[in-house]
């Protein structure tokens, strides 16, 4: 089966249609175009200075999130080709999946979250579609207005985590009420509420990336001493933190026995930490170990659920076996436990909420004056003050951990002398 045949013209279909290139150039299927479209903007670049869990100004080991985008999109694309589903698809959402985070990771999406309450809240996922299809830019439409880079159907639904909008009882969502139209097109005949398998190639690659990375980084930085699990009372704390933020009905048995699995691994470090070249080594083995591990166990699954033959789009589910997830999220919750909810970061993360607060209402005050040009521009045509809200939340989001605090000290230490 081609890939034609597999992706119809629906699925390689752009909102706004482009004219054959005038340039003679190598040719390219439409998803290698929507991969090289993502590789080369802007926003993909802002992750290199953006926070993934440790902010990237600490250590220049630690991962970011431009590198764990590029991890991402290697899982991404390993998974998908042994599926069947095509690689530049589960590549190109692996690299744009964080596009819409802003700066000081999850703490910052929560920030503005609060402070864009009056027109529709903030969610990462959300403000990924919007970059994707309004912010970025690259094309525009036969009204001039901007359509972003104008990726294919099929690209643009596998870069949606939640398709679905802000739920009333809150919780994770993929569009805001003003790029409802965009999405509309991009759910064409897709079934209500459910992610194309792409998009669940990418999720899975994004848990399975940083579940070992932010432990293998957590264990560099010293904030995690893999010896101190054989503690009873350390890991009744890490459970704690697994139920809290990952798994809320998993039992202690159940996590017990993941963590056994995992440690089962050959090259678990059965020493802390010391620094050393072999000791890096064995970390590095080992999390190549795991992710062959996980991403073999849900492989196997979902072969066994759907046979052979290519596997794309809406034809097949990936098949997550309860073990992996339990093994994924005890190794989640040993870095959440050891380095998010160290008391030192909970004072910085409080430091930074209200930070963004302080902008945000700088920004406000400059009445669209503080803007980027192409945001100037947006504020200015705004219907309404919830629409003007948006664009201000568009700056702040865009903004690296770096930026956001020079322009803390350009627009609001000023106001305070």
């Amino acid at each position: 089966m081609t890939w034609d045949e597999l992706y119809d013209e629906a699925a390689r279909a752009r909102l706004v249609e482009e004219p054959a290139k005038r340039v003679p150039a190598p040719v390219r299927t439409p998803f290698e175009r929507d991969r090289a479209r993502v590789v080369h903007s802007a926003s993909l670049r802002r992750l290199a200075a953006k926070t993934q869990v440790l902010g990237p100004q600490i250590d220049d080991f630690v991962r970011n999130r431009l590198t764990h985008s590029l991890e991402v999109a290697q899982v991404a694309r390993d998974m998908a080709h042994p599926l069947g589903c095509h690689p530049d698809l589960a590549e190109t959402a692996a690299l744009a999946h964080d596009l819409g985070h802003p700066p000081f990771g999850h703490n910052g999406e929560a920030a503005l979250d609060v402070l864009a309450k009056d027109c529709g809240g903030f969610e990462g996922n959300a403000q990924t579609l919007r970059i994707l299809t309004r912010l970025e830019a690259k094309s525009v439409d036969a009204d001039g207005r901007s359509i972003g880079l104008n990726l294919t159907r099929a690209t643009l639904d596998a870069c949606t985590k939640y398709p679905w909008a802000r739920p009333a009882t809150g919780g994770k969502f993929g569009v805001y009420a003003d790029d409802l139209p965009v999405f509309t097109w991009m759910r064409a005949d897709a079934p209500a509420d459910r992610r194309c398998l792409e998009a669940q190639v990418m999720d899975l690659a994004d848990d399975v990336a940083y579940s070992v990375h932010d432990l293998e980084d957590g264990v560099v930085g010293g904030h995690i001493d893999l010896a101190a699990l054989d503690r009873a009372d350390e890991l009744a704390g890490v459970w704690e933190t697994v139920r809290d933020w990952y798994l809320p009905t998993a039992s202690d048995d159940d996590l017990t026995a993941a963590l056994a699995r995992v440690r089962a691994v050959g090259r678990w470090p059965r020493a802390s930490y010391d620094g050393s070249r072999a000791a890096l080594a064995q970390l590095k083995n080992l999390t190549s170990d795991l992710i062959g591990v996980f991403c073999g166990s849900v492989h196997t699954a979902t072969r066994d659920a759907y046979g052979e033959g290519p596997l794309a789009r809406y034809g097949a589910g990936l098949v997550v076996p309860a073990e992996t997830a339990h093994e994924i999220a005890v190794l989640k919750g040993i870095a959440a436990h050891y380095v998010m909810r160290a008391q030192s970061r909970m004072e910085l993360m409080s430091r930074q909420r209200e930070l963004l607060a302080d902008l945000f209402e700088a920004l406000v005050d400059s009445d669209g004056e503080a803007l980027d040009p192409a945001l100037r521009a947006d504020f200015a045509e705004a219907p309404d003050d919830a629409a003007r809200t948006r664009v201000v939340v568009d700056q702040i989001a865009s903004l690296t951990d770096a930026s956001a605090i020079s322009w803390h000290a350009r627009l609001v230490a000023p106001r305070r002398t």
